[in-house]
């Protein structure tokens, strides 16, 4: 059977309670996913009860990055008849580890995941970053980087104007220089609310990706799940949405230099020229940005 690869990315504020374990079960049951990405924890250590009671008897296997007292911790958990996972690897502040999926047709090729949890110290921020660059260079096949980065890389992620322009720059600057695009959210502005009145509202869970594995999961969808427990909305990446959807496209900024985009981008506007609206110049562009680079 060729099985529908869904993954939960959730910063959920904590597994250190039965009461959270019922809530976070009754949301996970309602999706069929393979493979959890929780931050956040607050937990040094995670037993196979703990598992097996806020995801279910599916969930056979996981590693985990313990939490620093009652603050930080990972836990990547996934069903082992759908999914392989090995070398998984605990740094700091995340979990990078090998996925395979033996049952499905749509990854054919292996892949690398990283699991994040952004601290909120700038210095610690810092860190962070330079881990990211470092975990890249050991990944040499498609690559997905996801979860609370506690940092935002663009003006419009933040809903007010406090915005830390040195650390966005930062993150910006990792992600152009590694070539990352952002997995689009569907539906959704922000992930995150500090539940005051009027809220600060924040996009700080991320899903970013490498070319080649945007290419093998061309067709990926990712949307927000019912809001629980946690002043973070869970995402859910549907690698295999059906029926498929259009692509949208978004430009990425690491794209102006690549070699070459200049001339691609004026030829296409070129052959456009006189020939069709503005909106088709620039769909006709933005197509074939989307598959030089």
């Amino acid at each position: 059977m060729d099985h529908k690869l869904r993954i939960i990315i959730w910063n959920v504020r904590g597994l250190n309670s039965r009461a959270r374990w019922i809530a976070i079960r009754s949301l996970i049951n309602t999706v069929d996913a393979s493979l959890i990405c929780f931050q956040e924890t607050k937990m040094d250590l995670i037993c196979s009860r703990i598992v097996l009671e806020t995801l279910g008897p599916d969930f056979d296997d996981y590693t985990y990055l313990p939490a620093n007292g009652t603050r930080e911790g990972i836990l990547l958990a996934w069903k082992s008849h759908d999914l392989i996972i090995i070398e998984p690897e605990l740094i700091a502040n995340a979990i990078t580890a090998k996925v395979s999926c033996p049952t499905s047709t749509i990854a054919p090729r292996p892949w690398w995941i990283t699991v994040v949890y952004g601290p909120q110290e700038d210095a610690a921020k810092i860190d962070v970053l330079r881990e990211i660059r470092e975990i890249r260079a050991d990944c040499d096949e498609p690559w997905l980087i996801c979860g609370d980065f506690n940092l935002i890389l663009r003006d419009e992620d933040k809903k007010n104007s406090h915005v830390d322009r040195r650390m966005m720059n930062r993150f910006q600057r990792v992600a152009n220089d590694l070539a990352l695009t952002e997995v689009y959210l569907n539906s959704r502005r922000y992930t995150w609310s500090n539940e005051q009145s009027p809220p600060t509202l924040v996009l700080l869970d991320h899903l970013l990706c490498t070319a080649d594995w945007e290419e093998q999961f061309g067709e990926c969808q990712l949307r927000c799940l019912a809001l629980v427990v946690s002043d973070h909305s869970p995402l859910l990446l549907d690698c295999a949405p059906s029926p498929p959807t259009h692509r949208r496209f978004h430009f990425e900024d690491y794209w102006i230099h690549q070699d070459g985009f200049q001339e691609s981008s004026h030829g296409c506007m070129e052959l456009s020229s006189g020939h069709g609206s503005l909106c088709t110049t620039h769909a006709q562009t933005s197509s074939h940005c989307s598959q030089t680079y």
